[in-house]
C-alpha cells in the first residue's frame, strides 16, 4: 500500500484512465458491446457513480465556506467589484475565441459532408431557454437554505458574497463567524483530499463503461466530427490558455499543467465541471498558489458560466448540420452562430451532454427545422459522451486559467508555490500561515 500512495495522484488517475479504456475495449470485443456495457453497469460502474456522488457531496459546502472565507480574507468589499469585472471580462473573451476556433475547424474539416443520417433515431429537443431577465432574477435566492439544498450554484455564490460582506461590516463582532468559515473551509479541503483517493477507482469504472457502451463502430461513423472537436479544443487550450499564461501573465505553462492535472483528469472522466469543482479549487489553491479569496469566487462562477468547450462544440455542430443537410451559410449566419453559441453556453448545466440540448437554439439562427434538429441530436447523442469529456476538461482548464490571471493581477497569487511545485502535485507543502496571512 505504501508504494501505491507514493505514486502521485495524477499519475494514478491517468493510469486508471488508460487501463479503463483498454479494459472497456477488450471486454466489448470479447462479450459484445451491449453485454459488456450491461456487465460493467452492474458490477463496475457503481464505483464510478459512488465517486461522483462523493465529490458532488462537497460542492455546496466547499463553495459556501471558501467563498465566505475568501470575501473575509479580502478585507475590503470594494475589491469584489474589481475581481468580478476582471473575471467576467476574461470569461467572455475566452468564449469569443472558442466560438471563432469552432467555426474555423468546422469549415476546415467539414465533418458533415457525406454523412448518412438515415439510421439516426430522432430525439426531440426543446428550443426554449430562460430569458436574460429570468436568469438574473434566479441568482437571488428566495430561500438560501433551499438554494443550498438544491445545489443552485449562482444563488449560493450570491448569498455567500453577501454573507461575507456582512461579516466584514460587522467588524470585531463578525470576526468569530469569519474565523469559523475559514476553518470550515480548511476542513472541507481536507475531506476533498480523502475523497480524491477514490479517484483512480472511480475513473477506471466510468471510463471502462463509457468505452464499452459507445463501441468502436459508433465512433468510426462519426470519426471526423470527433477529430474536429478534439483538435479544436486542444488548439484553444494551447493557443488561448497557454499563450495567455505564458505571454500575458509571464508564468511557465508546464507548472500550470502539472498543478491542474488532477482536476483535468477528473473532469475528463466525469464529464461534469460541477462535480470536478472541489478538485479544481484544491488544485488551484494548493498547487498554483491562488489565494482562497480568488479561488473561492472565480472558480465556482466559472463552473457555472464559463463553458468555452460548449461554445466551441456548438459552433462545430452547427456547421456539421449545415453541411449534412446542404444549407448555404453566409457571413451573417456565421456571426449569428458564434453569438448565439456564446450566449446559450453561459449558464449551461455543468452535467454530461447538457450542451447538446442547447443545439436547437443555435440551429434556429439559420432555419433548421425541428425534425432535422431531432435527427442531428439522435445521430450525435450515442457518442456525445466521448466529446463531452474533452469539452469538460477544457472548461475546467479555462476556469483555472482565469483564476490564476485574476489572482496575479490582484496580488493574490503566491508565485513561490506556482513556480516551485512540490514533488507530489496534489499534496504540496502548503505554508501553515497562509490562512492567517489571508485574514490580515
Amino acid at each position: 500500500m505504501r508504494g501505491w500512495f507514493k505514486i502521485a495522484l495524477w499519475q494514478r488517475v491517468l493510469g486508471a484512465l488508460v487501463i479503463g479504456v483498454i479494459f472497456g475495449g477488450v471486454l466489448s470485443q470479447v462479450m459484445g458491446g451491449p453485454a459488456a456495457a450491461d456487465w460493467l453497469a452492474t458490477f463496475i460502474k457503481p464505483v464510478g457513480d459512488l465517486f461522483i456522488s462523493l465529490i458532488r457531496m462537497l460542492i455546496v459546502p466547499l463553495i459556501l465556506t471558501t467563498l465566505v472565507s475568501g470575501v473575509v480574507a479580502l478585507g475590503d468589499p470594494k475589491k469584489l467589484g474589481s475581481i468580478g469585472l476582471k473575471t467576467m471580462a476574461l470569461y467572455f473573451a475566452t468564449t469569443f475565441f472558442a466560438n471563432i476556433i469552432g467555426i474555423i475547424f468546422g469549415l476546415t474539416f467539414r465533418p458533415g459532408e457525406g454523412v448518412d443520417l438515415g439510421g439516426a433515431d430522432a430525439v426531440p429537443v426543446s428550443g426554449e431557454a430562460p430569458t436574460l431577465v429570468e436568469r438574473l432574477l434566479s441568482i437571488v435566492p428566495e430561500n438560501p437554505v433551499a438554494a443550498l439544498a438544491d445545489g443552485d450554484v449562482l444563488a449560493i455564490i450570491f448569498f455567500a458574497v453577501l454573507l461575507g460582506i456582512g461579516i466584514l461590516m460587522a467588524g470585531r463582532e463578525g470576526k468569530l463567524v469569519g474565523d469559523l468559515f475559514t476553518q470550515a473551509a480548511n476542513v472541507v479541503l481536507k475531506v476533498t483530499h480523502l475523497v480524491m483517493e477514490v479517484a483512480p477507482f472511480g475513473v477506471f469504472a466510468l471510463v471502462s463503461h463509457t468505452v464499452a457502451s459507445q463501441g468502436l463502430e459508433a465512433l468510426a461513423s462519426i470519426a471526423i466530427l470527433i477529430a474536429a472537436v478534439y483538435l479544436g479544443l486542444l488548439t484553444h487550450a494551447v493557443l488561448i490558455y497557454g499563450g495567455f499564461i505564458r505571454f500575458v501573465l509571464g508564468l511557465p505553462v508546464m507548472n500550470f499543467l502539472r498543478g491542474m492535472l488532477d482536476a483535468i483528469a477528473v473532469a475528463y472522466s466525469t464529464a461534469s465541471s460541477s462535480a470536478t469543482l472541489p478538485v479544481t479549487i484544491a488544485n488551484a489553491t494548493e498547487n498554483l498558489g491562488v489565494k482562497r479569496s480568488i479561488a473561492g469566487s472565480v472558480l465556482p462562477l466559472g463552473a457555472t458560466i464559463n463553458m468555452d468547450g460548449t461554445a466551441l462544440y456548438l459552433g462545430i455542430l452547427a456547421l456539421f448540420t449545415a453541411q449534412a443537410f446542404g444549407y448555404d451559410l453566409t457571413l451573417a449566419n456565421y456571426f449569428l452562430i458564434a453569438f448565439t453559441a456564446a450566449i446559450v453556453s453561459i449558464g449551461a448545466a455543468g452535467i454530461p451532454s447538457a450542451s447538446l440540448f442547447l443545439l436547437a437554439i443555435v440551429l434556429d439562427t439559420f432555419g433548421v427545422s425541428p425534425e432535422q434538429v431531432a435527427i442531428i441530436v439522435g445521430f450525435i447523442l450515442p457518442v456525445d459522451r466521448i466529446m463531452d469529456m474533452a469539452r469538460t476538461a477544457l472548461n475546467v482548464t479555462g476556469d483555472a486559467t482565469v483564476a490564476t490571471a485574476v489572482a496575479k493581477w490582484e496580488g493574490e497569487l503566491d508565485e513561490d508555490i506556482y513556480r516551485h511545485p512540490a514533488d507530489v502535485p496534489y499534496e504540496p507543502k502548503v505554508k501553515p500561515d497562509i490562512a492567517d496571512a489571508d485574514r490580515e
